[in-house]
Parts: C-alpha cells; sequence; structure tokens
C-alpha cells in the first residue's frame, strides 16, 4: 500500500528541523536550529502554529484538523475546539467555545466528543455548538480528565482520573482511577479497568490490545512513584493506591507482595513526574509504542512485545518543551506543543 500524501506536508509545511543521519550504527545524535534533539535520522516540519495550549488532535478523512486548545489559563474556561484547514492551516474555525480545560477531542463520523475537566459532551461535527452533555460532575483528582480515544465499533475510551478517599486511604474514590467506554451518546459507560492514578492516555492496536499511560503523583511511602505504560485487558485491577510502579506494594496501606500479584506489569516504566501525555503505534515501525514525555520534553519509545520485566525507554526525540499528544496519521507522526503553541509534523526516511 503506497504511503499516504498530506497535502499539509506539501503545500505550506515550513521545514524547521532536517536532520541528516550519517552511514553505518554510528550515526552521531544532532541537534536542531530550534533546540530539537534526535539519535536518528528524521525531519521535523512546523504544520501549523499560532495556538494556545494545544492538547489533543484528530485528523479528519480529507487531512483537515480538529485541535482543543486551553485559550487561556487553566482555570479560565476560555477553552476551545477548532478545525484547521489542510490548505491554508493559519485559517482557523471556531467549532466550539467557552469550554474548561478540554484536554480530550474525538471524532466519530459525524460526532464530535469532547472531554473536559469534568464533563463529556459530543454533538453533530457539522454545529457542534447544538450539543448534548453525556457526563457531568465526572469523579476526577482535581486537575482533570485525559484524552479520549476512538474506539473501533464507535463511541470513545475515556477515564476518570483517580483520587484517594478521606475515609479509606487505602481506597479510591468511587468511579474514580478508572478506564470507561462509552459506545454512543445515549449508552451507559462501561468500566473497562480499574486501579489507576491517572489513565490519561491511550492507544489501540491493530490486534485490539488497548495501551494506556499512567501517572502518578503526591508520595506513598515517603516517595512519588514512577510513572507507567501498561497493557490493559477488560476486567484488570492496576492496583492504585496499595499498588504503584512495577506491582510494588504500598506499606504504609499495608499491602504486601501478595496484594499486588494479581496487579498487571508495567510494560514500560518512567521517572517519577515524566508525566506521560500521550502514547501512539510508530509510523515507523508497527512493533514500537511512542510516548510523550510532558514535563521531560521527550518523545520516548518502548517496544510492543512484552519483555518479562519493564522496557527501559529510548528517548528518541528530545527538546520539544511540552509534547502533549500525539497522533500516528498514515507515514507521519503529528505532535501538538503545548508550549510551543504548534503542531509539529515528524516523519522518519
Amino acid at each position: 500500500m503506497p504511503p499516504r500524501r498530506h497535502a499539509f506536508a506539501g503545500a505550506v509545511a515550513v521545514v524547521i528541523v532536517v536532520i541528516l543521519s550519517a552511514c553505518g550504527e554510528d550515526a552521531p545524535t544532532n541537534e536542531s536550529i530550534a533546540g530539537v534533539e534526535t539519535a536518528g535520522s528524521i525531519v521535523v516540519e512546523l504544520l501549523a502554529d499560532g495556538f494556545e495550549g494545544p492538547t489533543q488532535l484528530v485528523v479528519l478523512p480529507n487531512d483537515d484538523l480538529v485541535v482543543a486548545e486551553l485559550n487561556g489559563g487553566e482555570r479560565d474556561g476560555t477553552g476551545r475546539v477548532v478545525l484547521v484547514d489542510r490548505d491554508d492551516p493559519t485559517s482557523r474555525t471556531v467549532l466550539v467555545s467557552d469550554l474548561a480545560k478540554p484536554t480530550g477531542v474525538s471524532v466519530d463520523g459525524d460526532l464530535l466528543w469532547i472531554m473536559e475537566q469534568r464533563r463529556l459532551t459530543v454533538g453533530p461535527l457539522a454545529d457542534p455548538t447544538d450539543r448534548t452533555v453525556v457526563l457531568d460532575e465526572l469523579p476526577y483528582n482535581g486537575r482533570s480528565e485525559g484524552t479520549l480515544t476512538a474506539l473501533p465499533s464507535g463511541g470513545v475510551l475515556y477515564d476518570t482520573s483517580g483520587s484517594r478517599s478521606a475515609e479509606r486511604p487505602d481506597e479510591l474514590k468511587p468511579g474514580s482511577g478508572t478506564l470507561w467506554s462509552i459506545a454512543s451518546p445515549i449508552s451507559e459507560p462501561a468500566v473497562v479497568a480499574t486501579g489507576f492514578k491517572h489513565a490519561y492516555a491511550h492507544v489501540i492496536d491493530a490486534g485490539g490490545q488497548i495501551w494506556s499511560t499512567e501517572m502518578s503523583d503526591g508520595r506513598l511511602d515517603g516517595e512519588v512513584p514512577p510513572d507507567e505504560l501498561v497493557a490493559v485487558t477488560a476486567g484488570d485491577d492496576h492496583g492504585y493506591p496499595l499498588c504503584v510502579g512495577d506491582r510494588v506494594p504500598v506499606a504504609e496501606l499495608g499491602a504486601t507482595a501478595a496484594t499486588c500479584s494479581n496487579s498487571p506489569a508495567s510494560h514500560a516504566l518512567f521517572p517519577p513526574g515524566a508525566t506521560p501525555t500521550s502514547v501512539a503505534i510508530a509510523p515507523w515501525d508497527t512493533d514500537a509504542l511512542l510516548v510523550a514525555l510532558w514535563n521531560r520534553g521527550e518523545i520516548v519509545e518502548v517496544p510492543r512485545a512484552a519483555a518479562g520485566r519493564p522496557h527501559v525507554p529510548e528517548v528518541v526525540i528530545s527538546g520539544i518543551e511540552r509534547p502533549q499528544h500525539l497522533v500516528a496519521d498514515g507515514d507521519r507522526l503529528l505532535v501538538t506543543d503545548f508550549a510551543g503553541g504548534r503542531i509539529l509534523s515528524i516523519l522518519q526516511p
């Protein structure tokens, strides 16, 4: 199957980084004029800029983009979703405005789903101002919910970030720390898996396997737990707050190794506070997963195959100050740069 052609890349993209690899296995790490570094051969193009805190994006079948952005401070309630024309990325059509911290957006046929700080809404893509509140006052950890992932059969996958019960700190508040699916605007949500601090971002591979990031914060046993990438199976309990990292029991809450023995293992571990805001299948290698580490300014690669122990991620791109969301689109990877207010296109020759 020939590679997908992209009108953005051919007509209007401005090349901000071109990194030419040296021959052989000892190709050096190269530094771009924009401070972006890579360990291999890569081309980075500026697809569109002028955003304010872009979060998640969706590529439509005609190559137009739907982009959610904060458009102000986190508590300003000025967030919006815009349509970016593939032929003129400087032109923006505001689809929905006055949103509370929109971190998730998904398009399902002619429907536009939006995840705000505590609210999931849906409306016609042609006129999403006429939208319905599907879920409101969702349980959360005081910061936000995460991104939305389109389900192959329709609907979306979403999470409710986890917070511990004040009365029972060894338990999550009801309904929080959970990964959910919802098939349509009139369907009831279904629990996919539980026991998360914050299953912020997810992707479903060609075999139907769900991959999710897990963000940890706060201290347990005197330390901030590591962040994770996990493979999710329906019915899993990932153990938080009794278990953190790769099935490590939290002694201060009375957990033991036996407590965590049935929790799924970590597929990869990231340093505490790395903040993995997105995961995608690598467009240049479907056997690899790419994860955006927001606080480290890195995009790392992890093999999809299990290894019997957590993978150590390999940094493939660094120097994007706040990489927020990754989308594999044909042969390219699209990245929303939250701090830079731009969307980048990354290709590996």
